[in-house]
């Protein structure tokens, strides 16, 4: 079908947060064409007085309820002339990370879906979820980003799994305790957590040194244990 010369600038935000142990990104399912059923991204048109994360962060707050991110960073820019039906739309796409044990309130017509599972995505939304979560990958490598992940404080165990679950593959706990405190990204709380019922050493409790993204090490790479 041709497109008359009407050119639309849309916002998408993947936001992302750890639930139940698997990656999880926000979408909210379409009530009506078209494609009817399937699950979105949550965003809209940019506003003619906003900039692009001024968008993103209106976008959360009034079509998913979502108001507070831990970060919050853009992706790319999606033109195909055909990525949606009628008039040309260009989509700027964020990605956007929420900490554990944050539980936003969400709309009825709002899920977190594990990113592993999917269910049928809207247009092209499936591979902005995608490149999202390469992105998180990738950065979780090189940069601090789990901050934005992870529960204030933590044990190392816990912030294995986080770490695992983001990048796709086992992490081992010792090696990343080792990274992470060479790089000054974590520190030890001098507390340790609760034992569990099967006893044991209680485990010792770290926080991160900084709650904004800095890069520290733009080399590195978190590969799977051998």
């Amino acid at each position: 079908m041709p497109h008359d010369n009407t050119t639309l600038h849309e916002v998408l935000v993947a936001v992302f947060q750890i639930r139940d142990g698997q990656l999880s990104v926000l979408l909210w399912q379409r009530a009506m064409d078209p494609q009817h059923g399937t699950w979105s991204l949550p965003g809209g048109l940019l506003g003619p007085d906003e900039d692009l994360p001024t968008s993103a962060t209106r976008q959360l707050a009034e079509k998913v309820d979502v108001r507070e991110l831990a970060h919050l960073e853009q992706l790319s820019v999606f033109s195909d002339p055909h990525r949606i039906p009628g008039p040309r739309t260009i989509a700027s796409t964020f990605l956007g990370l929420v900490p554990s044990p944050s539980d936003p309130q969400l709309p009825q017509d709002t899920a977190w879906h594990a990113v592993a599972e999917l269910p049928e995505m809207s247009f092209d939304h499936g591979v902005v979820v995608r490149h999202a979560r390469k992105r998180l990958a990738a950065k979780l490598s090189y940069t601090n980003i789990a901050f934005a992940l992870a529960p204030a404080e933590f044990t190392m165990s816990t912030l294995r799994e986080i770490c695992g679950e983001a990048l796709g593959h086992p992490v081992d706990a010792t090696n990343l305790q080792r990274i992470l405190l060479r790089r000054k990204v974590i520190q030890a709380t001098g507390d340790t957590a609760p034992s569990g019922r099967s006893g044991g050493r209680p485990a010792a409790l770290f926080r991160f040194t900084e709650f904004r993204l800095r890069v520290t090490d733009e080399f590195a790479v978190l590969r799977p244990p051998t």
